[in-house]
């Protein structure tokens, strides 16, 4: 589960970071702060709150 989690977060840094930079722009999506950078920003940023919560669950247990 936690390498899925990583695999996703990366991609969604993969592509927050191409649609920044204009390499979606032939599809209709703006270069710069767009609405799909904003929401690869928040899955990241859920992804990293939600494993930060599991790990400190799992310290409590042991």
């Amino acid at each position: 589960m936690i390498k899925l989690l990583e695999i996703i977060g990366l991609v969604l840094v993969a592509i927050m970071t191409l649609g920044f930079v204009g390499v979606f722009r032939p599809y209709g999506i703006e270069p710069g702060l767009s609405i799909l950078f904003w929401i690869c920003a928040v899955g990241a940023l859920m992804i990293i709150i939600y494993r930060k919560k599991k790990r400190k669950q799992e310290e409590k247990k042991d």
